[in-house]
């Protein structure tokens, strides 16, 4: 990011959606970041069964700390036996696939599709 430019910490918004908690993440997943998203995120995958959407629309970057939180959660989830999904787009999808972790994140319907990134 330009140094000319205010830094946009990532901030998380949190809402219930027929059961399935959806996160919203703007501003930068960065090293600066994730602690306090770390700990969110570990506060919401707790508990049994978490069903949990991430979306990183909003994100305007995300370096190797913030994908170690993503993968951190997904991991989280899946020993509590509950599902976690990405909204993304095409930008975010491009980096989680050159970082090789292509096909490791459940994406819904209407995500852009794998093939249309490569």
């Amino acid at each position: 990011m330009s140094e000319n430019h205010p830094r946009l910490a990532a901030s998380p918004t949190v809402r219930t959606v027929d059961g399935t908690t959806v996160v919203t993440l703007r501003g930068e997943l960065d090293l600066l970041a994730v602690v306090s998203l770390r700990s969110r995120l570990d506060a919401l995958t707790r508990d049994p069964h978490p069903d949990l959407v991430l979306d990183l629309r909003p994100a305007t970057f995300i370096d190797c700390s913030g994908l170690g939180v993503l993968c951190r959660t997904r991991n989280r989830v899946r020993a509590r036996c509950g599902r976690l999904r990405l909204i993304t787009d095409g930008r975010v999808l491009r980096i989680i696939r050159a970082a090789g972790l292509d096909g490791v994140f459940e994406l819904p319907p209407g995500c852009p599709s794998r093939s249309a990134v490569r």
